[in-house]
């Protein structure tokens, strides 16, 4: 209770982790996996950005394109491009899929660097949702269009014919392990940025070096834009990675 008070005095008390509470929207209570949350309401904010860029914004469908049309056009295109790269002409079909993981997890982690938002991404409940869904959708959809064949993903035939059992075990664990990194990947990163920058606010109230933690705060910020798209981009790509072994696993 003294260093409670101690550190009230001095401006030094402060929770980092606790922007990241779920909290009900309404009353308080027990959260049931039907009540609306903080966490739903900003996902829901998410998906009503994407729609009015995209439905509301290029309703015209102008020649010469508006500042709102020519965004979605970029990203669209900046989109379409990486999964024709990556997971080559076969994957384009799944476009509309890997388009719609990329803007909700692009606008989630630009909506949670509103301040007093929350970065849904932040939790490893939502990141693994999306992860786990990828991982089944992948493996499917490998089964389904190459059958046993899809197994061959697993037996590397140029290694020795003596190292090809622990190659596979190795290759089997690496597999079963890609949704746990790739939801980890995401939610850590959004977690870390939002708490360095929590801790270095705490450190604002104290007079003689608030100058340099709103600095920090600055930079910490400045690069948190930079991350948010960067990891709604990693999850994308790896997603488009996973795709082609299920559509080429052969390759």
């Amino acid at each position: 209770m003294a260093t409670e008070e101690h550190g009230a005095e001095t401006g030094l008390v402060f929770h980092p982790l606790d922007q990241f509470i779920v909290k009900p929207l309404f009353g308080e209570g027990p959260i049931h996996w039907y009540t609306p949350t903080n966490v739903t309401l900003w996902m829901a904010i998410a998906v009503l950005c994407i729609t009015l860029l995209f439905v509301v914004g290029s309703r015209g469908r102008a020649i010469i394109p508006t500042r709102v049309q020519s965004i979605g056009e970029l990203i669209y295109g900046f989109t379409y491009k990486m999964v024709e790269d990556v997971a080559g002409h076969d994957g384009v079909k799944f476009f509309p899929y890997i388009m719609t993981l990329f803007m909700f997890i692009l606008f989630s982690n630009y909506l949670g660097l509103i301040p007093g938002s929350f970065a849904t991404t932040s939790h490893i409940a939502v990141t693994a949702i999306l992860a786990l869904a990828v991982f089944l959708t992948v493996t499917i959809l490998g089964f389904v269009l190459n059958g046993s064949k899809f197994l061959g993903l697993f037996w590397v035939s140029s290694a020795p014919l003596a190292l090809r059992p622990i190659l596979a075990i190795i290759e089997l664990i690496s597999y079963f392990v890609r949704p746990v990194s790739h939801s980890i990947r995401l939610g850590g990163n959004i977690m870390a940025g939002h708490a360095v920058m929590k801790v270095f606010a705490g450190f604002a109230a104290i007079a003689a070096i608030s100058p340099v933690s709103v600095a920090a705060i600055t930079a910490i910020y400045g690069l948190e834009i930079l991350v948010s798209g960067i990891q709604a981009y990693v999850f994308t790509i790896l997603t488009c990675v996973y795709l082609k072994d299920a559509l080429h696993p052969g390759h």
